[in-house]
């Protein structure tokens, strides 16, 4: 049996491992082809991003192994979050883990965030029409397609689909 796996807030140590893995997770999913993609470099930027948004790292026997990104309405990483609703982006595991539990415990503490979070009925995420194995893991945990609100990645050809899931009080 593998080691708990525990999410808990980023801090400034962890950026290097949360920006090599978003890089090789998203490189080794074929999203894009180098990490020069200006896209590619921004997403590498995690002090930037933690300074304006939360960020949380799954953690195994004291290796990062995976990361997400949390918003609201208003908040600057937030790209479909509308009021009462707890966004998530660039959910990532480590290629060398996947298929290890990381990806489903991240999701399943954000909802169990969102439960808690006076104000938050219901959690949104946008994803890619390719990626497959993360539409697969949303809609084991509940996540319904929201088609009205798809969208285009602005300047490109590149749908991506919104998931979401009305959280209950616990």
């Amino acid at each position: 049996m593998q080691p708990q796996i525990i999410v808990r807030p980023a801090v400034p140590s962890d950026f290097d491992d949360v920006a090599r893995i978003t890089r090789d997770s998203y490189l080794v999913a074929g999203y894009f082809d180098s990490a020069e993609h200006p896209y590619m470099k921004s997403v590498q930027q995690v002090a930037q991003r933690a300074a304006i948004a939360t960020i949380w790292v799954a953690e195994r026997a004291g290796q990062i192994i995976g990361s997400v990104t949390l918003a609201t309405a208003g908040e600057a990483f937030a790209d479909i979050a509308r009021e009462g609703e707890l966004e998530f982006r660039m959910l990532v595991v480590d290629p060398a883990v996947q298929r290890s539990g990381a990806g489903r415990t991240l999701v399943n503490a954000i909802i169990k965030h969102a439960r808690s979070t006076p104000g938050i009925h219901s959690v949104v995420l946008t994803t890619g029409e390719a990626w497959a194995s993360a539409r697969s893991l949303y809609a084991k945990l509940g996540f319904q397609r929201l088609p009205s609100r798809d969208w285009f990645v602005p300047g490109t050809e590149i749908k991506l689909l919104v998931y979401g899931l009305a959280v209950q009080r616990g």
